[in-house]
Parts: C-alpha cells; sequence; structure tokens
C-alpha cells in the first residue's frame, strides 16, 4: 500500500524524502522491537528532558548544522570537504581567547573574554576560509573537492599550529554552556541548529535564493545568460557552509571543555555528505532542507543505536554504509523498476509453474 502510494508520487524530490523518512522511521521501530526502554523519556526536578531520543537530537545537532550549508553547496553542483577542519579551527580559536595564555601555563583568564567575543572571532575567521573555498572554486575555477580538499588539509593544519598541537581546556566557563546548557527543557544545541534550520529553509523559501541555487546547479551558463549572479551565488554557499561549520565547531569544544586541533570534526564531512545524500538532494539541481536533516537524524540514531545496545564503535560505521547504499538504491528509479520487473518475472514464472 505504501509502496504504491509513493509510486502515484510525481515529483522525484519528494519521493526520495519520502523514502527517507521510512528510513528513519524503520530504525526507530527497530529499537523499540529489541530495546522498548530506548524510547523512555525522564523530566527532570531540574526541568532538563533526558532520554535517548534527546541525544540524538543533541548530539545530532552538529551534523544538522553542517548538513544545512552542506545542502546548498551539494545544490550548485560542488561540495565541502573542509567543513570539519574549519570546526576545529573555529574551536581552536574560542579555546585561545578563553585561555589566551594556556601555551605559557597560563589558567583562564580572568576576568573572562566577552562571551561575544569568544563567539564572533572565531566565526569570522570560519567566514574567510568559506569565502577562500568559494573564491577558488567560482573565481579561479579549481573543481570543488580539490579546493575544499586543499581547505581541509590547510584548516587542520591551521588549528594545529594556533595550540601548537596541544588542546587547552577550560572549565566552569560561560562558553560551555553553549554545549553543555539546557533551555526550555532541551539542550542549548538542538535550539542553536533548530534556528538555523528555519531561517534557512524561510530565506530559501521566502526569496529568490533558492531558486538561484537550485539553478545554477542545474545549468550554470543558462543561469548566467539569464542575469543570475552564479559567482556571487556561489561564493555564498561556501561561505554560508563554512559559517554552519563555524558553529558546529563552537558547540564541539563547548561540550567537550576542550579544543583538540586533531579530534575536533574529524571526519565529520563525511556524516554531513551522507546526510544530504540520504535526505534527497540531487548534486547539482533541486535541494530539500528537511530531507537533509532527516538524514542527519538517520545518521545519529544509527550511532545512539550502537551505543545504547552497547555494539562495537565499528558497528556504526558499518551500518551508516548500509544504510547509505540502502536508501541510495531505493531512491534510484532505476532499481526500483529492475525489482518490479524481477518480481513480476517470478510471479509469472511461477503461474506457469502452478498451471503445469
Amino acid at each position: 500500500m505504501m509502496n504504491n502510494k509513493l509510486l502515484k508520487i510525481e515529483d522525484p524530490l519528494t519521493k526520495r524524502f519520502l523514502w527517507a523518512l521510512i528510513g528513519l522511521f524503520a530504525i526507530l521501530m527497530l529499537n523499540l522491537i529489541i530495546s522498548p526502554e530506548f524510547f523512555e523519556v525522564t523530566l527532570h526536578a531540574d526541568g532538563k528532558i533526558r532520554g535517548n531520543l534527546i541525544n540524538i537530537l543533541n548530539n545530532g545537532a552538529r551534523v544538522c548544522i553542517l548538513a544545512v550549508g552542506m545542502t546548498l553547496v551539494y545544490a550548485t553542483g560542488g561540495i565541502d570537504l573542509s567543513v570539519g577542519s574549519v570546526m576545529a579551527v573555529s574551536g581552536a580559536m574560542a579555546a585561545l581567547i578563553i585561555r589566551p595564555g594556556y601555551l605559557a601555563g597560563l589558567p583562564v583568564a580572568d576576568p573572562q573574554s566577552p562571551f561575544l567575543l569568544i563567539i564572533l572571532l572565531p566565526l569570522l575567521i570560519a567566514l574567510l576560509l568559506g569565502l577562500i573555498n568559494g573564491l577558488l572554486v567560482a573565481v579561479v575555477k579549481v573543481q570543488p573537492i580539490i579546493a575544499t580538499l586543499i581547505m581541509m588539509y590547510s584548516a587542520r593544519g591551521l588549528a594545529v599550529l594556533m595550540v601548537q598541537g596541544q588542546t587547552p581546556t577550560y572549565h566552569e566557563v560561560p562558553f560551555t554552556k553553549l554545549g553543555t546548557g539546557f533551555f526550555a527543557g532541551l539542550p542549548v544545541p538542538v535550539w542553536i541548529g533548530a534556528t538555523i534550520f528555519v531561517i534557512t529553509l524561510i530565506v530559501t523559501k521566502r526569496t529568490a535564493i533558492g531558486i538561484f541555487i537550485e539553478s545554477i546547479g542545474e545549468n550554470r551558463a543558462a543561469s548566467r545568460y539569464v542575469g543570475i549572479r552564479t559567482t556571487i551565488i556561489t561564493v555564498f554557499t561556501y561561505i554560508f557552509c563554512a559559517f554552519c561549520a563555524g558553529i558546529a565547531g563552537l558547540i564541539h569544544v563547548a561540550g567537550e571543555s576542550s579544543a583538540s586541533p586533531y579530534t575536533t570534526g574529524f571526519m565529520i564531512e563525511l556524516d554531513a555528505i551522507a546526510a544530504v545524500i540520504i535526505g534527497g538532494t540531487m548534486w547539482g539541481g533541486r535541494f530539500t532542507l528537511t530531507g537533509s536533516l532527516v538524514g542527519a537524524l538517520i545518521i545519529q540514531s544509527l550511532t545512539t543505536t550502537v551505543y545504547f545496545q552497547r555494539w562495537p564503535f565499528e558497528y556504526s560505521l558499518v551500518f551508516k554504509a548500509l544504510v547509505i547504499i540502502f536508501v541510495a538504491l531505493i531512491q534510484s528509479e532505476i532499481f526500483r523498476e529492475k525489482v518490479r520487473s524481477l518480481v513480476k518475472s517470478g510471479k509469472k514464472q511461477q503461474r506457469l509453474s502452478d498451471a503445469e
């Protein structure tokens, strides 16, 4: 019944999104069957809501934020492999502002630097790195995968140099609330992720920016001929993607109370790309931010499931690969048509056998 309804939907983007939604539902139902306690949610006396579902939202906030920026880049026909390294740079910058004398062995600065400075300066650096990515791709015409691969190594190296390979730590400072605090019962990262998602959704749906991005992805030359400033729009997407990475980096180092230049954001770009692909966004063309959000939740649900079931961490990597393959296949019209043909052929042979 469900499959028949999906077949009647003509919009391929909607189909891909619905398949992703079904995938998320299937993962949650699997948890319900294996361990019903997975869905236990408790309201503590301090007003904080806790449980595995909240953990999925909280721990998945960084991937969700990255997926929002990655979606726009992906829709233009590009990709950004540097978001994890940009996270490390923004995190390292925030740590050095909190502990400017860390490399000299001094404790956390007293009085503390203004909270706004701790947030804005790392984000400005992230924006600069995004601008470099955008210029390399849109102006210098370097292939996106090459340009952002260069930035991935360069930014990671910059983060290491900033803290001289060390890991600044800081405890009981207001900045850590960005990653560990709660508001209205929910973790602060969830609110930050939701805010970025909603604002981006409104801007891309209520203004022409979303149409411009899709147009550039579909046909860059034609977009330029009709007056769309393809260079500016493309550069903007990379700057925005880096901004999202900067936010995710601040959340990460705030939650960890430390800023490791080696582990902050390491390989998280793959999760962000996977979330976009699973969500149904087409490379170079139409995009769905809601689908990317669902894709990010699928990625985090798998990780949370592995931890909750106490399976080896390596299992999560295998599960992610299998889910990406599975969702990619069911989103493929050609694959589904071949499966239907095989099923019809099998039924026909069965009828012939029964007739004999």
